[in-house]
């Protein structure tokens, strides 16, 4: 039991590391920062706006990462990160959805 939790534990850190990974190779973390304001929103804040609304959000998120959008987060808007791949975004996707604390 013990070793399931830390083979489970692992496997969640190795996801948070590869999802950073991903974003700063993507120049995310350009406008973003996991737990700070810093153009756009912080991911956190994303993660929890969006926690618990099922998979949809994971396509959701992934177009807006790649088609951009404004309104949502205030005044500046976030320009289309053509760049990314559709499977890069969704991945970055899932990655910032993992960042919502667990539901208690």
């Amino acid at each position: 039991m013990l070793a399931a939790a830390c083979a489970l534990c692992a496997g969640a850190a190795h996801a948070q590391t590869t999802g950073l990974d991903l974003a700063k190779s993507k120049a995310c973390m350009a406008c973003h920062q996991v737990e700070a304001k810093r153009v756009g929103p912080p991911l956190k804040s994303v993660a929890e706006r969006y926690a618990g609304q099922g998979d949809a959000m994971v396509d959701y998120l992934a177009g807006k990462i790649r088609g951009g959008g404004r309104g949502a987060w205030g005044a500046v808007p976030m320009p289309a990160q053509t760049q990314v791949g559709q499977e890069d975004a969704r991945q970055l996707a899932e990655w910032i959805l993992s960042l919502a604390p667990p539901k208690q």
